[in-house]
């Protein structure tokens, strides 16, 4: 087994799939055989940009030791966002723009963090300091990743690192960001065909802080009340998770892309503690959340003072 699997974390969004498929590239480049998989379903968003630029999506797979004996981390890190037996298999490297939890190994690693919006914003560091050239089709992805964690360049984790980066794969890419990204943006926001079940696990990100265990979804929406029309059983679906997975916290954060606000729903012990911390008194379970888009920068780092 010398094969070394590239993959994001669980429930993947574009940055996951995109820095996947973007690092395993590049590792071939250098001699490694390398390859891109994933952990979860692939969102519309993702899949308008994986056939705007020609790929298919990685095949899908949960569990990793059965298939290599060392693997890659793009995108995450904290070990319950990984594969089911990520202790089983070595880890060579991870790439990622997280926070850092959860995770030690019994080996010495290449492991670059650094505080940007976006993995493929370090990807395309990583591509001029080996020397290798981006193909086009390559760049279209790692655009389509920044564009996405930044919902097109307004969320706060945007920096002016992400912006020279999303320039430069522009060029390559030969695509006006601005056009291509709404379009891709727009592909992912339209929830009205979506199950609850769907819609909870599009995004969905486990948290442990301290002895509170937290889940933290979040969907992009153009039209919010495609979820809220619905806001009576997801309500009910969310209570059955949290006793299920046995949560303290399952936060579900609707956002609007068109003006840059989220409206969240909170269901767990530690939900009234949640909104709180956020200065908002919820009403049913929910409360608006002005101004408020990321979870990284924005909610988990609110929630993680609240509960430590």
């Amino acid at each position: 087994m010398n094969k070394v699997l590239v993959f994001g974390h669980k429930n993947p969004d574009t940055d996951s799939i995109a820095s996947a498929i973007t690092y395993a590239y590049l590792k071939q480049q250098i001699g490694v055989d390398a390859e891109a998989v994933r952990l979860g379903s692939v969102s519309e968003e993702t899949a308008f940009a994986l056939e705007t630029f020609g790929f298919k999506a990685p095949r899908q797979i949960d569990r990793v030791a059965t298939e290599a004996s060392q693997v890659i981390l793009v995108d995450h890190n904290e070990k319950q966002q990984s594969a089911d037996d990520i202790e089983d298999v070595q880890v060579l490297e991870v790439i990622d723009h997280h926070r850092i939890a959860n995770f030690q190994t019994s080996d010495p690693l290449y492991y670059r963090a650094e505080p940007v919006g976006c993995t493929a914003t370090i990807l395309n560091k990583l591509f001029k300091e080996h020397g290798v050239a981006i193909p086009k089709n390559i760049a279209g992805l790692m655009l389509s990743a920044i564009i996405s964690d930044s919902l097109l360049f307004k969320s706060p984790t945007f920096t002016e690192e992400d912006r020279k980066a999303a320039e430069e794969l522009a060029e390559i890419a030969g695509v006006d960001a601005n056009v291509y990204g709404l379009d891709m943006l727009k592909a992912g926001a339209d929830l009205s065909s979506k199950t609850l079940e769907e819609l909870i696990s599009l995004d969905a990100k486990t948290f442990e802080v301290g002895d509170v265990t937290m889940e933290i979804a979040q969907v992009n929406a153009v039209d919010l009340n495609d979820v809220l029309n619905r806001k009576e059983e997801l309500t009910e679906l969310l209570t059955k998770v949290v006793s299920v997975k046995k949560l303290d916290l399952f936060l579900f954060v609707i956002t609007d892309i068109i003006n840059n606000d989220s409206i969240a729903i909170a269901i767990g012990e530690k939900a009234f503690a949640a909104m709180t911390a956020f200065n908002v008194v919820p009403a049913n379970d929910m409360a608006i959340l002005n101004g408020i888009v990321s979870r990284k920068k924005q909610i988990v780092p609110v929630l993680t003072e609240a509960f430590k």
